[in-house]
């Protein structure tokens, strides 16, 4: 398998080494969060399922929020349910890998102050492990939409398009706050605050729509995840792809974050050593 990968991926000896040790990282990491629990790696699922039914309640039975979507029951809490999942599944990703990996050079003192070690990977463990547990809600999520519409969209196959700048986002933001966090110890409570914000402004618990139309294409526009969120929805859901012009967006906005968070990070790698 690992031949067959390295002819389709024309990477260095060095820079498959670096991937082997992020995968070991990365299979640590899941193994040692939930080592002792019960219910293991479900723990994930649990807690957005959780959330799931917090904000389906809120939202759909307290408030009264209804959905109009292409091919699906109108007017139906179930159907609500799983187009909040949706976008909630994308922020407890995001939220959770940056706010891990915003201590993720603090937390490992030992390997930072290890010569040999490849300092860059610290910050991309917690951010593959957010992913990596998004995955049983995503099954889960398709599976129920696949129950509702009983069919299964050929339009997942694009699935791979939208985690492109949402990992490009979530690692970029995740390098800066990574190394900053290590000179300004205030970075983690202050990323609280500001993912608290980012969450209510960006339509993943309510629609598009309500936002007023002068600032609608400016919030898609300006704020990748309201654009990434509407192309889960797009994919899952609906079946069919209307945002092609806002993904095209939210993927360049997504590499300059990612280009400017590793450009910072890298600048302030050789100082971290000193200061930890």
């Amino acid at each position: 398998m690992m031949i067959r990968s390295k002819t389709l991926l024309p990477l260095s000896e060095s820079q498959w080494t670096k991937l082997e040790l992020l995968k070991t990282l990365v299979q640590r990491e899941m193994e040692a969060r939930y080592k002792g629990s019960i219910l293991g790696n479900l723990w994930p699922l649990l807690n957005q399922l959780a959330q799931l039914f917090i904000y389906t309640y809120v939202f759909s039975i307290v408030l009264g929020v209804k959905l109009d979507l292409k091919g699906m029951p109108a007017d139906n809490s179930f159907v609500f349910g799983l187009w909040l999942f949706s976008g909630l599944l994308l922020w407890i990703t995001f939220s959770n890998g940056l706010t891990q990996a915003s201590g993720s050079v603090i937390g490992q003192p030992n390997l930072v102050k290890k010569v040999v070690f490849p300092l860059t990977l610290l910050p991309l463990v917690p951010v593959c492990v957010s992913f990596l547990e998004s995955t049983f809600g995503l099954m889960v999520l398709i599976t129920f939409v696949a129950f509702v519409n009983h069919t299964i969209h050929p339009s997942l196959l694009l699935l791979p398009l939208i985690w492109l700048p949402q990992l490009l986002l979530t690692a970029g933001l995740g390098f800066l706050a990574a190394g900053l966090t290590v000179f300004i110890r205030d970075i983690p409570q202050t990323l609280g605050v500001v993912l608290n914000l980012w969450f209510y402004a960006t339509p993943l618990i309510y629609p598009a729509e309500l936002i007023p139309q002068p600032f609608q294409k400016l919030v898609f526009w300006l704020n990748p995840l309201a654009a990434i969120g509407e192309l889960y929805r797009d994919v899952i859901l609906i079946g069919s792809v209307s945002h092609w012009g806002e993904w095209f967006v939210a993927t360049g906005v997504s590499c300059l974050i990612f280009l400017g968070g590793f450009w910072c990070y890298r600048k302030l790698r050789p100082a971290f050593a000193d200061v930890l």
